[in-house]
């Protein structure tokens, strides 16, 4: 593979292409959206962290401009996530704000190293129940960080552990503001309003404008970004390396390790959402190599960990964005509002903000996929409680290194657990198989493809679905796709969510999936995880000649609706 098809960047592909004026409005609406979107979460993401919001607005505008002009994605949208959060509190806790900003630059480097490294492509091997188990401990933490401000309680300081933090929050609930709380319902019952019945206005910048009006309004007794951070500095900061040494090098290693791994993660994972939105594929490599350079400048600004965002993306997809020129966009309004806006922004009050970050706790919980794994085999449900409860009682970097290490061993469980002792050779059966798939082609019908699975279905080999429905997209979908699953001993959690995700792209464009031969140990984890047959949609066969009489069953009316020749 050639260094443009890898590193460059989507920008300038798109231009190559041909971008015109049409395009170019398309992106600035894309671009305005999110940035109508990005400007109240910057500032409560910011907040929630243990830093000023000011400090949120300025890793959006350069993080994110950065992220769209040199990533691998066309309409990837990056700045401050929720992920990064308990990471960024503890640190700034330890090591002071200078320590993020420095734990920030190492991981930058430890970013373009990776994409250099073509270590993008070694993201999917993270499995599913770690991700899941870690994105949910981050939503309870997030929650749990937003009470002070939620119920607007007295206190001077948070701790950042869980366990002491809700002890503290506990002492502190005899001094709740009915104020406060009363303004943080409101704004999230109006946010909930929003996204059911006007799902494309921004619920949450009218949360907070409509929180600040009525704080205003009535004099709410409410803490305020004014009252608890003084006004907000409507430019950008000036460019400065913060004080490197080889022992404070030695001692953020860990944090940077960390930042470096969730950037990198959500940024793909951010990337592959926004590939089954529009159809496109991303350059994982040169993502990478952007998400790197972005977190370098966003530090030597004094910002904060920056990544691609997952649901600012949708909505920029949502919005008809085209290409990286929205996401550019999207940082130079943000900018744009901060200079007009900063002297107003005073007035906004903090239970608002935590209304927000509640929403987005809320969100990133993916409480539906928790309960989806909490039926995937044992190990995978260990997996996913392991990783979870170590995110909120421990630390992050344990939960990940833990999380992968019992991966691991957990794979190697299942592969010895596979291997049988039989009375007759294997290689001979799969001779016989081989011979057996000789003559499969010859036998389908127009319009039927057929694919065959060789040896376990896990978290690492996920990707051969992947490029099969690549290949089918490239070349045509068929009428019927059979997938041949004789020869798959197992599969866990991230194999069943892969060949769901295989089904609803081949929903899209009408086409019946039909799974034979399934082993025992793969039928129960499909029928547990609730992967049944769906009329039009998917089948199950005995073996592959039940496999071809479903398909012709499926084709026979279609072929009779077909004028005779």
């Amino acid at each position: 593979m050639n260094w443009r098809a890898e590193f460059e960047p989507k920008l300038l592909s798109t231009l190559r292409e041909g971008y015109g004026l049409g395009d170019l409005r398309r992106d600035a609406l894309a671009g305005l959206t999110v940035a109508i979107v990005a400007l109240p979460l910057a500032m409560a993401l910011a907040i929630a962290s243990g830093t000023t919001p000011e400090k949120g607005l300025h890793t959006a505008i350069i993080a994110g401009f950065l992220i769209s002009a040199l990533g691998g994605s066309r309409v990837q949208i990056g700045g401050p996530t929720g992920a990064f959060i308990p990471v960024a509190f503890a640190v700034i806790e330890r090591h002071g704000y200078d320590g993020l900003v420095m734990a920030t630059l190492m991981a930058g480097v430890m970013l373009m190293l990776a994409g250099w490294a073509r270590l993008g492509l070694l993201m999917r091997y993270m499995p599913q129940p770690v991700i899941t188990g870690f994105t949910a401990g981050i939503a309870v933490i997030i929650f749990s960080s937003q009470l002070r401000d939620l119920f607007g309680l007295q206190m001077d300081a948070v701790p950042a552990e869980f366990l002491p933090k809700m002890t503290a929050l506990w002492e502190a609930s005899g001094s709740v503001n009915p104020a406060a709380l009363g303004l943080a319902l409101a704004c999230i019952a109006l946010i909930l309003a929003m996204r059911r019945w006007a799902p494309k206005w921004p619920g949450f910048l009218f949360a907070v404008l409509g929180g600040t009006l009525a704080a205003l309004a009535l004099a709410l007794p409410v803490e305020t970004i004014g009252s608890r951070f003084g006004g907000l500095p409507a430019s950008l900061p000036e460019i400065a390396l913060p004080a490197i040494s080889l022992e404070r090098l030695r001692a953020l290693l860990p944090d940077a390790f960390t930042i470096a791994f969730l950037a990198g993660i959500e940024s793909l994972l951010s990337a592959v959402v926004a590939d089954g939105m529009t159809g496109r594929r991303h350059r994982s490599n040169a993502e990478l190599v952007a998400q790197g350079v972005a977190n370098c400048a966003s530090a030597l600004c004094a910002g904060l960990p920056a990544t691609g965002a997952i649901a600012r993306t949708a909505t920029n997809v949502r919005a008809g964005a085209r290409s990286p020129i929205a996401g550019m966009l999207h940082a130079v309004f943000v900018l744009v509002f901060m200079l007009l806006l900063a002297p107003l922004m005073a007035y906004v009050p903090l239970a608002a903000l935590a209304a927000v970050l509640v929403i987005v706790a809320w969100g990133m919980s993916e409480i539906e996929r928790f309960r989806h794994l909490l039926r995937a085999p044992l190990g995978d449900r260990a997996l996913l409680l392991l990783s979870f409860a170590l995110t909120v009682m421990v630390d992050l970097t344990v939960a990940i290194e833990v999380g992968l290490v019992v991966a691991a061993f957990l794979f190697m469980h299942r592969m010895a657990s596979t291997v049988e002792v039989e009375g007759h050779s294997l290689a001979d059966e799969i001779d016989r198989a081989e011979q057996a798939d000789e003559d499969m082609r010859a036998r389908l019908p127009p319009g039927v493809e057929a694919y065959r699975i060789v040896g376990p279905m896990f978290f690492g080999a996920t990707n051969r679905l992947e490029d099969a429905l690549r290949s089918s997209r490239d070349t045509g979908y068929p009428r019927v796709f059979i997938l041949r699953t004789r020869l798959m001993p197992l599969i866990d959690a991230s194999g069943v969510a892969t060949l769901d995700v295989f089904r609803a792209q081949l929903r899209k464009a009408g086409t019946l999936l039909i799974i034979s031969g399934l082993q025992p140990q793969p039928r129960r984890v499909l029928e547990r995880m609730g992967l049944h047959a769906i009329e039009g949609e998917l089948a199950f066969a005995q073996d592959f000649d039940h496999a071809l009489r479903i398909a012709a069953a499926h084709l026979a009316p279609q072929q009779e609706t077909q004028p005779r020749q």
